[in-house]
């Protein structure tokens, strides 16, 4: 062996020495998720009065996303974590979450791996972390944010809380738990402020907002239970609007949501229900309550494909009125572990009046959703044809 070998193999010796202990006490993740596809609706509001509309959408079964996830062991059972998650909308390349580089999340912290994890920053709250994702139609199907409730007023998949302290719990025989608190940032004004406008001068205002949750999984069961509570939603960045179809509720003072819902699998089989209770109050003093209840199942018939269907009443009482229930049907096929296409339709009928005015449908949450549509029209039928690529 010639003396440039063994050069070159100390070289690469001294530098698997030095690189094996990093790689054994650090790691960072490049993650994310492209969601596209054309969707239609035989109602909507989008365009000029009320008329049929194809679109390209995107972020629908999940949120188009990029980020990078750490944790350095420090020892002793603690590690140090961090993530950052930015959302973008694949059809023109701009940032999502009201164009914040990382709206989706922006958090570091310390775990124990058997007594849970402390992290601040912008953070999801039990409502989204505990309901949202395993007990919702929404989040348990490729219907996803067409088929979250109205606005997503009770906080299923958009409730990230700015400022935010948070715990999360250790798995305890099957049981997670955890609270988080969010900051107003504002002086003189713990509980938060609302946005005011004088002589033509806009003051922004604050918002805080505190959430809990509980969750238990043994086997094939689970079943969980959260409670959100922002003040001033109107003030928090995003701004959250709790308009419900045409009913607008006004300025908000207080938004309150609790939730329970359960999950159980039987063979290629999986059942799921969810049910929750949003309260939100006018600064005028008005308040009004959004019950939901809804019910699905998907079944796997093969390892690749997978149908659901799935059953959503909305009850909106007190100082506005309206009913509107909703019907979900989906398949999904996974080309790779990683990529999948799939269809989905929806029907959603809505009834009642506010003041005269009768309620409209209106399918989907967040940025994923037609308008309205329209007075004189009470019910909505869209579908979708979509593609998924995680990486």
């Amino acid at each position: 062996m010639n003396r440039k070998s063994l050069l070159a193999i100390a070289a690469l010796a001294a530098f698997a020495a030095s690189a094996a202990p990093a790689q054994a006490q650090s790691s960072v993740t490049l993650y994310g998720l492209i969601d596209a596809g054309i969707s239609y609706a035989n109602h909507s509001t989008a365009g000029t009065g009320s008329s049929k509309i194809f679109k390209y959408d995107d972020g629908v079964s999940q949120g188009s996303r990029w980020g990078l996830r750490g944790a350095e062991d420090l020892g002793g059972g603690l590690k140090a974590i961090f993530t950052l998650e930015s959302g973008f909308n694949s059809g023109n390349g701009t940032l999502g979450q009201g164009g914040a580089e990382f709206g989706r999340q922006a958090y570091v912290g310390i775990s124990k791996s058997d007594v849970g994890s402390v992290t601040l920053g912008r953070q999801y709250s039990f409502s989204t972390d505990y309901l949202g994702g395993a007990y919702s139609i929404g989040g348990q199907t490729v219907a996803g944010n067409y088929a979250y409730h109205i606005n997503d007023v009770d906080q299923l998949t958009s409730s990230r809380i700015n400022n935010s302290i948070k715990f999360s719990s250790a798995n305890f025989y099957g049981v997670t738990f955890g609270g988080l608190y969010g900051f107003s940032n504002a002086a003189g004004a713990f509980s938060g402020s609302p946005t005011t406008t004088t002589a033509g001068v806009t003051t922004q205002g604050s918002s805080r907002a505190y959430s809990f949750g509980l969750n238990y999984a043994n086997g094939p069961f689970s079943v969980g239970a959260a409670y959100t509570d922002i003040h001033f939603p109107a003030s928090s960045t995003p701004a959250f609007s709790t308009s419900i179809a045409n009913v607008a509720t006004g300025g908000s003072k207080d938004l309150r949501t609790f939730g329970i819902g359960a999950n159980y699998k039987i063979a290629a089989a999986t059942l799921f229900a969810l049910w929750t209770n949003t309260r939100f109050e006018a600064i005028s003093g008005a308040t009004s309550k959004f019950n939901t209840y809804e019910a699905g199942a998907k079944y796997a018939f093969t390892p690749a494909a997978t149908a659901s269907l799935g059953y959503t009443y909305m009850k909106l009482t007190d100082a506005a009125q309206g009913k509107w229930q909703q019907v979900d049907a989906s398949v999904d096929y996974a080309l790779s572990k990683r990529t999948d296409v799939y269809v989905l339709g929806i029907y959603q009928h809505a009834s009642g009046s506010n003041n005269g005015t009768g309620v409209q449908a209106q399918i989907g949450s967040s940025t994923s959703y037609f308008g309205t549509s329209g007075r004189g029209t009470d019910n909505q039928i869209a579908g979708r044809v979509g593609i998924r690529h995680k990486f």
